[in-house]
């Protein structure tokens, strides 16, 4: 592949990500789930199902603890987490997901399934599930994080 190839495959990847993460979203708000961001999904991800630690959540997000600590304290006042003892670590506080971020995490799945139900129209079924297959085999362990 030659070079030009290759950046005009990364804009096409990036753009569609790109697509789907604002689509997700409006999807989302369309739901009736508002004050939410596109990096509050990204760290939803993370929370569910057992929830995490704010230092968790920092590495799944590429930040630091001190901004995913931040984004806890928004999501808790938001009553999308709430923050429980650490059921292994006493020093430790573990973040969850409330029923609010639950019902927002099904939201946007939803929102997830249109926009890639859209695409399916597009290409077909079976390209659809061949594209998952040769993704999942290129990045099969993500990670799943904002391109802040």
């Amino acid at each position: 592949m030659q070079n030009s190839e290759a950046m005009a495959l990364s804009a096409a990847l990036l753009a569609a990500a790109g697509e789907l993460t604002q689509r997700i979203h409006e999807g989302v708000v369309a739901r009736g789930f508002e004050g939410v961001r596109p990096a509050h999904g990204f760290a939803f991800a993370r929370l569910a199902p057992d929830g995490a630690t704010v230092g968790d959540v920092a590495a799944h997000l590429g930040v630091t603890k001190q901004a995913a600590s931040q984004l806890v304290e928004e999501l808790v006042r938001k009553g999308y987490v709430e923050r429980r003892p650490h059921p292994d670590d006493a020093r430790a506080r573990l973040v969850v997901l409330t029923e609010l971020g639950w019902a927002c995490t099904r939201a946007a799945e939803e929102a997830a399934a249109d926009a890639v139900r859209a695409w399916a129209e597009v290409v077909g079924e079976d390209e659809m599930r061949a594209l998952h297959a040769r993704l999942a085999g290129i990045a099969p362990y993500g990670p799943i994080r904002p391109a802040w």
